[in-house]
């Protein structure tokens, strides 16, 4: 800021920011970002689908589709062990 400012200028204020980006300059990214990251998410989950322990976890707690995970036992021929 000047050291000398007019009575019939305008009134500048710097504005806000972090690291440069003002919130009205970084709403875009963020909301870009945000749906990468829950595209991100969702496909993580698709494919750790078959985990039990994301079942347990994660899948079975959706409110209105975890029913779909819950009771499906793995046959005696399909283990391991």
């Amino acid at each position: 800021m000047p050291a000398y400012t007019s009575k019939f200028g305008p009134k500048l204020k710097p504005a806000p920011h972090l690291f440069g980006f003002t919130a009205r300059a970084a709403a875009p990214y963020a909301l870009a970002l945000g749906g990468f990251g829950a595209v991100a998410g969702f496909t993580a989950i698709f494919f750790m689908e078959g985990i039990p322990r994301v079942q347990q976890d994660i899948l079975q707690k959706i409110p209105v589709i975890g029913k779909y995970w819950t009771g499906r036992e793995i046959p005696a021929s399909d283990n391991p062990f």
